[in-house]
């Protein structure tokens, strides 16, 4: 039988996803400017995440460049 699962938290800042993810403010943010605020738009102050966000995040960290895997491409801001 499984027991109870630890309940997740509603969001996180940016200091406890990092924390979490065991990574740097610094590497959360890179991650964030390579793969979501690629269009040319200013990253957002004081950013919270949901579970599912950190999900996709920790995959960003720990995957490097991979042909089998597709990757969001890099979008234009005035295309």
């Amino acid at each position: 039988m499984i027991g109870p699962r630890k309940p997740q938290e509603e969001s996180y800042t940016e200091v406890e996803a990092a924390n979490t993810l065991g990574i740097s403010i610094a590497r959360l943010h890179l991650l964030l400017d390579e793969n979501v605020f690629n269009d040319g738009s200013l990253r957002p102050a004081n950013l919270t995440f949901r579970h599912s966000d950190l999900v996709l995040l920790g995959f960003w960290h720990r995957t490097s460049p991979n042909p089998n895997v597709v990757r969001m491409p890099h979008r234009n801001c005035c295309a």
